[in-house]
């Protein structure tokens, strides 16, 4: 532990003790409202160099002579700057910039943004999601959502309508990582699986990785889904008001301190055609702000669907939840910033004297992004507390339980060094689980248990060969005191540009947690998804292997292809291989008291992706198809899991016309084969003896008991559905618009199956055909 904290803490220094030479750095927002704008291209012209700023809006170009420079920020979407720069022999003081939103809809210099990114970035088995691309499938129940965009990504495997579980490439939903500003959220998807609990609209990005991550995250075995919220407007008081047929939002954002402004005519404008516009421009004086940002929304579709949707079910489809986000940012002149964010979201469903399920996670925190004075570095960093819990009671069954409290520290160092970039950091963690279950032979498994675990990492980026050879190693070390293990997991990423159209990219890694779930692989559907900690001591063997420790772990290994060979239209092609070589499940063969609660198994996912993305002129396509083979091996037999989808197909197309592209058409299909599942061979009559051998036969009552044939041997019928939905934006002014929508989810009424009853051999079924209508005031 000493060698360590000596590690790290040299680390901390090595960015303050580093040879300066001169630099430019500065942070760039949207004039609009004042939001920090990632990805915007930053290139000098006297020395070709450059950077892309990240997702605070940050850019540092270091390694410059003295000398007067010219440096160009560009990015889609918005008119490009030209500023002028007096680089001395020290790191420059940080200026804020400002982009506008351009005018034109011009596709191909998005086009031209988006292959410099591509050029310079690994991003491999990465999405990079913004609020724009999930307006641009139908918007189900007329809200768009995270959720909803999630599913139509390669590697991504939704149960369905109903369940809201997300398995991305062979991992389950426990071993999936999503952060919220930097804090863990145990579950981010509502039980009726459109959507999630993040509202649209405050959304900043999401970066979802499938495979292959690299160092700077940790403690899950498959994927990470990384969200960051705006921080409000900065400029005036703004919002938006939306009821549709399925359920409501609210959204107020505003200044509660605005920067000042004064005018300069410093700095060269030039709109995205590269025409020079009005010199004469607003800049921030470098003043203090305070923003503030509140989010509402919620369904009552247990209510509405009695109304709307009467042949569905005439008790109302049961499903509600409520969610709400808070937030406070405070920005210095320098561009440093502070904030403060709760939020409490909450789920029930309630199927008619079958089930009842609900669960309400919770929690708050700060984070803050600081920038010294003297150095190139950038630091970041989270300090949050949430809470989790759940419960499901089913007629048939006894009451499950389950709830976890975490409390998380992390900072994070990144420092330019010409076009290198090193990051490292550091992430403590501690977490309460608890879970209560009864098995399926009647023994009452109860659990509360404390974790901890500390993190560290390094990661560095190179730019080789004339920029054509990005290499990004890193490594991390993690420990989990609980289980007195220590896990070394170095990462690659890797990209070459054979052509500036063609680019081959590669990532492997290795991983490891020690998390994992109380769901049965022979449930036809996991409703219930409780939590708890590995056991500390497991078999001391696993399939003839000596077993060290009782972590979950994976290795990685990823190789991909991106082409550009036809005008706005990207192709991604990647192949990718999981090895889960060790995983821990619940034994599902326990009979006796004595024998073990869990058991040791390994497991396998692997398969590739195709997608296809065409963007011109207000017309988008995006075709994605995924082959995916996911099977575990517990040492007696080797099936497939339950979520393991042999094909799935995505097919979206978005249409937008008018004078201002005030029309929308937006349509999306979707294909999937059967999921696995475990088929019932009989029943027989189950005596349960609670009370041991001692308990009288005669005073006992039977239960049902069944006898089940080969594991996921069964398949459940493909699934497919089609939905589509059109909207018309009427503008009021400049800053306040009206959008009416009309959608059709599950357009041809097709019936899906969602889960048997084992118990009352009853069919579920996902959601039929529903009409949705819906209303948005922008303000």
């Amino acid at each position: 532990m000493k060698k360590i904290l000596t590690t790290v803490v040299t680390l901390l220094c090595i960015c303050f003790t580093y040879a300066q030479q001169g630099s430019i750095r500065g942070f760039v927002y949207d004039t609009d409202d004042g939001e920090p704008i990632p990805y915007v291209t930053v290139y000098v012209y006297n020395n070709n160099h450059g950077a892309v700023t990240d997702n605070n809006g940050f850019f540092a170009v270091s390694k410059l002579q003295k000398g007067t420079y010219k440096v160009r920020l560009s990015c889609i979407g918005y008119d490009s700057v030209v500023l002028t720069f007096e680089v001395g022999d020290k790191v420059a003081p940080a200026e804020k910039y400002y982009l506008t939103k351009t005018s034109l809809q011009l596709d191909a210099v998005e086009v031209v943004a988006e292959k410099v990114i591509a050029q310079t970035e690994t991003h491999v088995s990465v999405n990079h999601i913004t609020p724009k691309q999930i307006l641009r499938i139908p918007s189900i129940g007329g809200m768009a959502d995270l959720a909803q965009y999630l599913q139509v990504l390669p590697g991504v495997v939704f149960t369905g309508d109903q369940g809201g579980q997300l398995y991305l490439r062979g991992g389950t939903p426990i071993q999936n990582k999503v952060l919220l500003d930097g804090m863990t959220i145990y579950n981010a998807f509502h039980s009726i699986g459109l959507f999630s609990v993040f509202d649209v609209d405050i959304i900043k990005s999401a970066d979802v990785y499938t495979a292959g991550f690299g160092a700077e995250y940790g403690s899950r075995v498959s994927s990470i889904i990384d969200v960051k919220i705006r921080d409000g407007n900065h400029n005036r008081i703004s919002g938006k008001v939306e009821m549709n047929t399925f359920g409501s939002k609210i959204l107020l954002e505003g200044p509660i301190v605005k920067e000042k402004t004064k005018k300069i005519t410093a700095n060269t404008y030039y709109d995205s055609l590269d025409r020079l516009i009005d010199i004469q421009k607003e800049k921030k004086s470098g003043s203090n702000s305070l923003t503030f940002l509140l989010s509402l929304k919620g369904s009552y579709l247990s209510q509405t669907s009695k109304w709307f949707y009467p042949y569905v079910s005439k008790t109302g489809l049961p499903y509600d939840y409520l969610d709400g986000y808070g937030k406070i940012s405070l920005q210095t002149a320098d561009g440093s910033k502070i904030s403060f964010f709760g939020f409490s979201f909450n789920d029930r469903v309630k199927y008619s004297e079958i089930a009842t399920y609900k669960w309400n996670s919770y929690g708050g925190g700060m984070s803050f992004v600081f920038l010294p004075k003297s150095s190139n570095m950038l630091i970041d960093g989270v300090l949050a507390y949430s809470g989790y819990k759940m419960g499901l009671k089913e007629s048939t069954n006894p009451e499950r339980k389950s709830g976890v409290n975490d409390l998380n520290v992390g900072m994070n160092f990144a420092y330019n060094i010409g076009k290198s970039t090193l990051s490292y950091g550091l992430e403590l963690q501690a977490s309460w689980i608890n879970y209560s279950f009864t098995s399926a032979y009647g023994w009452n498994i109860s659990e509360a248990s404390f974790n901890s675990e500390l993190g560290v990492y390094i990661k560095y980026k190179w730019m080789l060969a004339k920029d054509k050879l990005i290499i990004e190693p890193s490594f991390r070390l993690h420990i989990f005191t609980s289980q007195s293990a220590v896990s070394p997991e170095p990462r690659l990423a890797m990209k070459y540009n054979i052509t500036k159209d063609i680019r081959l990219k590669l990532a492997a890694g290795l991983y490891a947690q020690n998390l994992m779930s109380t769901t049965s692989d022979q449930d036809v559907v996991n409703l219930f998804y409780g939590f708890l900690t590995v056991p500390e001591e497991v078999a001391d063997s696993l399939q003839g292997r000596a077993v060290k420790n009782s972590l979950q772990k994976a290795q990685h290994v990823v190789l991909g292809l991106e082409f550009d060979l036809i005008p706005f239209t990207t192709m991604n092609i990647e192949g990718y291989f999981k090895n889960f070589s060790q995983l821990t499940n619940i034994n599902r063969y326990k009979v006796f008291a004595t024998d073990d609660d869990y058991l040791l198994e390994t497991g396998k996912a692997y398969g590739g992706d195709v997608s296809v993305k065409f963007d011109y002129k207000g017309f988008y396509v995006n075709a994605v198809y995924s082959l995916n083979f996911v099977t575990r091996n517990d040492g007696v037999v080797i099936y497939r899991t339950h979520f393991d989808r042999r094909h799935n197909l995505n097919l979206t197309l978005s249409y937008s016309w008018g004078k201002r592209k005030n029309w929308t058409a937006d349509l999306r299909w979707n294909y999937g084969s059967g999921f696995p599942f475990t088929k019932t061979k009989g029943v027989y009559p189950h005596l349960v003896f609670i009370n041991g051998l001692t308990g009288e036969i005669i005073s006992m009552n039977e239960e049902i008991g069944f006898a089940l044939d080969t594991l996921n041997g069964g398949q459940l019928p493909d699934y497919h559905r089609l939905d589509i939905s059109l909207k018309r934006k009427f503008y009021i002014s400049e800053t306040c618009n009206i959008d009416l929508g009309v959608g059709v989810t599950n357009v041809y009424n097709y019936s899906n199956i969602f889960y048997v009853n084992r118990k009352t051999n009853e069919r579920i079924y996902q959601l039929p055909i529903l009409w949705s209508f819906s209303f948005a005031l922008t303000f």
